[in-house]
């Protein structure tokens, strides 16, 4: 089991209750000079002031309450707010917080050991839009559908205390609190437990690059924020400038608290670089230390970048200089992909377009790594080739890639299912982590828009606005949906049933052939670091052999819409056709590429139009 070192991690935060049927509370105000708890027990209440501590902390116990009992902090004998360490939020972001007695819950995960993040076949989902009731527990019966698909680790979309019923997640306000709509902390923990009990991971995005404007009261208890920085989305953090030791420790004692109180497997840490931190030790490398430190054993215990700065220096192990993170995404595969399917080349999709982007990217990781970046009018990334590829996570969509459009278009709704299949192909084949976006695998075109439910109009309006302004790039953006609207959300909601629809059948299918198939075949096993990789761009196709113990995969794809004649670079052995996107079982018109190749110099390839096709050694 997943060991904790309380020696190797920051004091808790917040309100602990104990067995006695008494509460521990603690909280950082530096500048406050008295600070008490308002325990909101009846008509007239009860509070109870706490005692200044080192580090500016203030902290006390209160006897005879616990569990489910409602607080606020009175700051200078005057004004309250909630926690800003809250473990749960009933009644939303400007509502008192509640004691959570986390001992209370009845884990029966013991004998979960966790998976390798290799071995991650990742499904992302919104809690909200995933099912009709949208909570977590709604998750819980949906687990033999993932079985079905082949997924084995779940990723969460942020979680966190917002505004409302309805948001993307990245506006929380209380970074310790699971949401009350989607089912508070107990709901989480269900999903969590009933994950682990039928062999799911469980991934779980976090922001530490910002919190929402609404219901953030961290201001009013201290320097959580600076003006030295900003971020795209408002405010930076405090991290690199005086008092910022406690704020890092916020933010560190919150993912321990994820790994500790609720069992995850990974934490996806949400734009890092959004994060401004000058420090010689940034908070990112104390935060990978610490949860290094902290938490031995099994279950492991991953961190994941969401990053675009193409920093190799992120995921380069600590030993080594770097900042130590397990993994990261890599948005340069997604780009070079998504490019040769729609012919895209607006704003970011200027720098891509070409087959050798992908054949780079299925050779290194990332595209660009220190060459010329026309979008962003620099030189741009650094050398990835020496990493493994099992640190890169990669995908053809994503919530942001689908979100970010004018009208929430998904891939689906660009292009049609031959186009699906190529991009499945090269995602669940590859030698990097696949993730898919939740209803991908039977081509959802429901949009996948952006949803917020705020309650001050000012802000309300500035969304609005911003979301006009981001768009100006898109040629022709028309009428951008209401973030605000309820309609705007329900039309994000995806149909799983549709999967049953004549069209989609066979797409679904295909999805469930290549999982099984990337179980099978376990690419993540390659030898030699990196596979070979050669492409033809005025034919528009592109090879990718992967050495494997054992059972050696090679990967062609054609990208034009005409018949590819390729000479083969397989110069040895036998190899069967294992995957062909054209084949009439996945609802394609028929193979082209031939069953079974014999590796000889001089051998020619066929290929369909749009076409990829998977072949395996056999001798």
């Amino acid at each position: 089991m997943r060991v904790f070192d309380k020696t190797s991690a920051p004091a808790h935060l917040g309100a602990v209750p104990s067995a006695d049927g008494s509460t521990s509370f603690r909280v950082w105000a530096p500048f406050a000079r008295t600070v008490s708890v308002d325990m909101l027990l009846g008509p007239g209440g009860r509070r109870e002031p706490l005692t200044p501590s080192g580090g500016n902390y203030f902290e006390g116990k209160v006897d005879g309450v616990g569990d489910g009992d409602l607080y606020r902090y009175v700051i200078d004998g005057s004004s309250t707010f909630p926690d800003p360490a809250s473990q749960s939020q009933p009644e939303g972001v400007h509502g008192p917080s509640r004691i959570v007695d986390h001992a209370s819950f009845r884990w029966s995960d013991d004998g979960w050991r966790g998976r390798a993040l290799e071995e991650y076949i990742i499904y992302e989902l919104h809690v909200g839009t995933f099912t009709e009731q949208g909570t977590f527990e709604a998750i819980v019966g949906c687990l033999d559908y993932f079985k079905d698909v082949g997924i084995n680790a779940i990723e969460l979309m942020p979680v966190s205390q917002f505004p409302g019923s309805r948001n993307w997640g990245y506006d929380g306000a209380f970074p310790f609190a699971p949401h009350n709509t989607y089912g508070g902390p107990r709901g989480l923990k269900t999903l969590v437990n009933a994950c682990h009990e039928q062999g799911f991971a469980v991934v779980l995005d976090v922001v530490y690059n910002h919190l929402g404007p609404e219901g953030n009261y961290l201001a009013n208890f201290g320097p959580y924020f600076t003006d030295r920085h900003r971020t795209p989305w408002g405010e930076a953090l405090n991290f690199d400038g005086p008092f910022s030791d406690e704020v890092r420790n916020y933010f560190i004692r919150n993912a321990l608290d994820w790994f500790v109180r609720y069992h995850v497997d990974a934490l996806r840490l949400d734009a890092i670089h959004g994060i401004f931190d000058f420090s010689a030790r940034t908070f990112l490398q104390e935060l990978s230390e610490t949860v290094g430190s902290a938490l031995s054993g099994n279950p492991p215990a991953y961190l994941i970048a969401e990053s675009d700065l193409n920093d190799i220096r992120i995921i380069t192990p600590r030993e080594n200089g770097g900042i130590g993170l397990d993994a990261q995404w890599n948005d340069d595969f997604h780009h070079a992909l998504h490019t040769l399917l729609t012919g895209e080349r607006q704003g970011y999709y200027q720098d891509f377009g070409d087959i050798e982007n992908l054949a780079k990217s299925f050779a290194e990781g990332y595209v660009y790594t220190g060459e010329f970046s026309s979008y962003r009018v620099r030189k741009h990334g650094s050398p990835s080739k020496h990493r493994p590829a099992t640190q890169f996570i990669v995908f053809s969509q994503n919530h942001d890639q689908a979100g970010n459009r004018p009208g929430g278009d998904r891939l689906a709704s660009l292009v049609g299912h031959d186009r699906l299949k190529v991009a499945a192909t090269a995602v669940l084949l590859s030698p990097y982590i696949p993730l898919l976006f939740m209803g991908e695998e039977y081509g959802e075109t429901s949009p996948f828009l952006y949803f917020v439910d705020h309650g001050d109009e000012r802000l309300i309006e500035a969304v609005r606005t911003g979301r006009t302004r981001e768009f100006a790039w898109f040629p022709s953006i028309g009428e951008i949906p209401d973030p605000q609207r309820e309609k705007t959300f329900r039309l994000s909601r995806i149909d799983k049933v549709s999967r049953f629809e004549e069209a989609r059948r066979p797409l679904f299918a295909f999805y469930r052939h290549l999982t099984s198939l990337r179980r099978s075949l376990r690419p993540w096993q390659m030898t030699g670091g990196r596979p070979l990789v050669r492409c033809w761009p005025d034919k528009g196709t592109l090879f990718v052999m992967m050495p494997l113990p054992g059972n050696d995969v090679s990967l062609f794809f054609n990208f034009s819409e005409e018949n590819a004649h390729v000479a083969s670079p397989l110069h040895e052995g036998s190899w069967a056709a294992v995957s062909d996107t054209l084949s009439t079982r996945w609802g394609g018109s028929g193979e082209i590429a031939p069953p079974r190749i014999c590796g000889k110099t001089g051998t020619v390839l066929s290929l369909g139009p749009l076409n990829a096709v998977a072949y395996r050694r056999e001798g």
